[in-house]
């Protein structure tokens, strides 16, 4: 089976700073997938909320993530601190995708720790289907 390859965008329009709990820690002493996917999770919420949007408060619209890959390249520990920067793109007339660049500074240098994408599917939770993507978001996704 061929590896997952995520292709980041040049240009992240979002970005967070998170610590690393150690809560977050796995029986290895470090960082497991599972946290990865919550740190994603948590810059994906922080990047909507500073554009004035939930999950559930989209423009009108909910949201759902569909479909998730992420490329590991480093460890993270206790005492670390990721900085997360978010981007939009492959926009759809019901879908956009999300990049995130999970990455942490050592010795002076920037490392990536993680490259993920998400697939985001705006759905209509009273109606249980799918929606259109509402413009103003799709909008304020490609302006910021």
């Amino acid at each position: 089976m061929p590896r997952i390859k995520i292709d980041l965008p040049s240009d992240f329009a979002f970005t967070s700073v998170i610590p690393v709990r150690i809560t977050d820690l796995n029986y290895g002493n470090h960082v497991g997938n599972d946290t990865i996917l919550s740190l994603i999770h948590e810059s994906r919420v922080q990047y909507l909320h500073s554009l004035g949007y939930g999950e559930l408060n989209f423009a009108g619209a909910g949201l759902i993530m569909a479909d998730v890959g992420i490329e590991y390249k480093a460890e993270l520990h206790y005492g670390d601190v990721v900085r997360a920067s978010v981007a939009a793109g492959d926009f759809s007339k019901i879908s956009f995708d999300l990049y995130y660049k999970l990455e942490k500074e050592e010795n002076g240098k920037t490392i990536l720790v993680a490259a993920a994408k998400t697939g985001m599917v705006c759905f209509d939770y009273e109606k249980k289907k799918v929606t259109a993507l509402p413009a103003e978001a799709r909008e304020k996704l490609e302006t910021k």
